[in-house]
Order: structure tokens, then C-alpha cells, then sequence
């Protein structure tokens, strides 16, 4: 199905947060790295999610000042906010709760975010941009709240059919 052109490697974005239950947003260009002429996709293996306060030392339960929730998502359309589990354009998506007694909890909500490592395993992504959306129902006054999203891709090169199929998936995706 498909041939690699790339080993391995990191794309990351950080996105802030500074509005309690307002939803931030922040893409990832993927612009050179997906090209409809060669039929050239982004293989998605792994995302992974790192919670920060407002500076890296800053702790998140300082930073959310008291009982919350943190919602992530990574698409590969823009929907303009959160969207639920079935939607076609959801790569991957991580909760963090806390409780005021001092729970403190991280669930990664989609499964899986971890798609392997072999030439076929991963989520193909033919979009020239990833998007990150992000919420937070607690934080406290001047603070912040950082999450950077670590996507570990490839380059592949994908067949006429299969490159076709995965782009006729995701404009359907659109509607």
C-alpha cells in the first residue's frame, strides 16, 4: 500500500490556552510534506500529549488553580472546535482531569494513539494542515495552560488508488 520515503521523525506545535471553557486553536503545516502530484501522504504513527502551566517549571494543577478537565484533538480537517469520537477527521484526542483532592489523571480518549511502526501501520493524512483544538474548563487568574502535540510521521509514497481513496475519505469527511 505504501512505500517509504522517510524514516521516522517529530512534527510539534504548542498550543496555549488562556480562556477557561473557550476553546484555542493552532494548526501544524504539513505543506511540504504532502504533495498531490507524487502522490505523497503523511503517515501518522504515534501522538503523544505533554501538559504544561504557564512556564515549564509551572506545575498544570497550579496553573488550573483548581478542579477541571483539559480536552485535546488533532484533526486533519477543520471543524471549527471539538468534535465527538465518530467523526471521520479525528486523528487522536487526550483528556486531563483533576480534582481539587488532589486526583490528578491523564486518559488518552481515542484509541489508538499509538498506530504502530510498520509500513502499513499509522493514519494516512493527505490534508495540507493539521489542526489542534484545546479546552480547559478550570484556570486560574493570569494564568496559562500549555499543551504541545507530538505527532512521530513519515513520508510515504501511497499507489494512484490508494492516495485516490484516502482523498475521496476525507472529502466526504467534509460534510
Amino acid at each position: 500500500m505504501a512505500t517509504k520515503k522517510t524514516s521516522m521523525f517529530t512534527l510539534t506545535e504548542r498550543l496555549t490556552i488562556s480562556a477557561s471553557a473557550t476553546e484555542t486553536f493552532a494548526t501544524i503545516d504539513l505543506g511540504s510534506y504532502v504533495d498531490v502530484g507524487d502522490r505523497q501522504a503523511l503517515q501518522v504513527h504515534s501522538v503523544d500529549y505533554v501538559f504544561q502551566g504557564t512556564l515549564p517549571v509551572t506545575t498544570t494543577v497550579a496553573s488550573m488553580g483548581g478542579s477541571g478537565c483539559i480536552k485535546v484533538q488533532l484533526t486533519d480537517l477543520n471543524r471549527g472546535g471539538l468534535v465527538f469520537a465518530n467523526d471521520r477527521a479525528l486523528i487522536s484526542s487526550a483528556d486531563l482531569n483533576y480534582d481539587i483532592d488532589g486526583f490528578l489523571t491523564r486518559d488518552v480518549d481515542l484509541y489508538p494513539d499509538n498506530y504502530g511502526k510498520g509500513a502499513d501501520d499509522g493514519r494516512f493524512v493527505v490534508n495540507d494542515q493539521l489542526y489542534v483544538t484545546g479546552l480547559s474548563s478550570a484556570l486560574a487568574s493570569g494564568q496559562t495552560l500549555n499543551v504541545t502535540v507530538r505527532v512521530n510521521a513519515s513520508i510515504v509514497s501511497l499507489s494512484a488508488k490508494d492516495f485516490m481513496a484516502i482523498a475521496i475519505q476525507s472529502t466526504a469527511a467534509d460534510n
